[in-house]
């Protein structure tokens, strides 16, 4: 049985988004909700610890936001958290502590938990990213099939599959998870726990915890 629930992939302490999270089941449940909850979230923040830019933007006062970068709203980054030059923020952000959304980032509906690390030339879109995950220079998420049809997700032998409902689903990365340079995350892919992808790679489907993915027909498990 896939381990693909909320609760196989995420330790919820490390986002602000933990109540919300808690009452799906699987990830992709959770994205038509991203801009409600953080507007939910951003209404509930400390003036004193964050400051309301625009419409619906709260940034938090000790956060780092380099110029010549674009930020919509809604939006929440949280504390210590580096937005550096070029970056392009499109709205439905939820970014947590300790993250970096580094140069031509491109960031549209998600949620990036605690200590996320997008740091150069990524896009992530229709996505959630665990605790400490990191996604390589130039590795992106892909979120739309090319036939526009709805996305199903596969294990890597095929026996399972789950059925989104969703024309726009990105990817969903498990706490620890390292995706190497120039890898593409095709739509609905999840990446288990503790898992590593090689760069350069192209993975769709289910990878399991505690794996390191070399090529679709060769995925070891981590020792």
């Amino acid at each position: 049985m896939a381990n693909i629930k909320i609760s196989d992939l995420y330790d919820l302490s490390h986002t602000a988004a933990k109540e919300h999270l808690a009452k799906h089941t699987y990830p992709w449940e959770a994205l038509a909700d991203i801009k409600d909850i953080i507007l939910e979230i951003g209404n509930t923040l400390d003036p004193e610890l964050y400051e309301k830019r625009d419409e619906d933007i709260w940034i938090s006062k000790s956060a780092k936001i380099y110029p010549n970068n674009y930020i919509a709203g809604p939006c929440i980054i949280g504390h210590n958290t580096e937005v550096r030059p070029g970056a392009f923020i499109r709205g439905s952000a939820l970014v947590g502590d300790n993250c970096v959304v580094g140069n031509s980032t491109e960031l549209k509906n998600v949620i990036l938990f605690d200590n996320v690390q997008v740091p150069h030339y990524n896009y992530v879109g229709d996505s959630i990213l665990g605790y400490k995950s990191h996604m390589g220079a130039g590795s992106i998420t892909s979120n739309v099939k090319s036939d526009k049809t709805l996305v199903v997700i596969k294990t890597q032998d095929k026996s399972e599959e789950f059925r989104t409902e969703r024309k726009k689903v990105g990817a969903f990365l498990g706490d620890f998870v390292e995706i190497g340079c120039g890898s593409v995350l095709n739509p609905g892919t999840i990446i288990g726990r503790d898992s590593s992808v090689y760069p350069l790679s192209s993975v769709r489907g289910i990878v399991p915890a505690g794996s390191i993915y070399k090529s679709k027909s060769e995925i070891a498990e981590r020792i």
